[in-house]
């Protein structure tokens, strides 16, 4: 695949990605501490949040497998890019 094309669906998959992606983290990382704390039953909100469970919108059975299929394809057009653009030769 060229990297022109690479770029493009990087570019276009990106800002999609970065809420859910965060929200993943930072919603992770809040309930560890709650729960290293002893206090998981008071954020409980955030493992719900963190497994795709927003109220109403219940997205638990497709979030992680969407979170991890964008998280692997940015990965790996990323890498791709950095390669390519390693390894060809700079002209002057």
């Amino acid at each position: 695949m060229k990297i022109v094309k690479l770029r493009q669906w990087h570019r276009w998959l990106a800002p999609i990605m970065i809420l859910p992606i965060l929200l993943t983290a930072i919603t992770g990382i809040i309930y560890q501490i709650a729960e290293i704390g002893g206090f998981d039953d008071q954020f409980s909100w955030a493992i719900h949040w963190h497994k795709g469970d927003f109220g109403y919108i219940d997205f638990q059975k497709s979030y992680p497998f969407l979170n991890g299929a964008g998280l692997l394809f940015l990965t790996a057009t990323g890498i791709s890019m950095w390669w390519k653009t390693r390894r060809s030769p700079k002209t002057n």
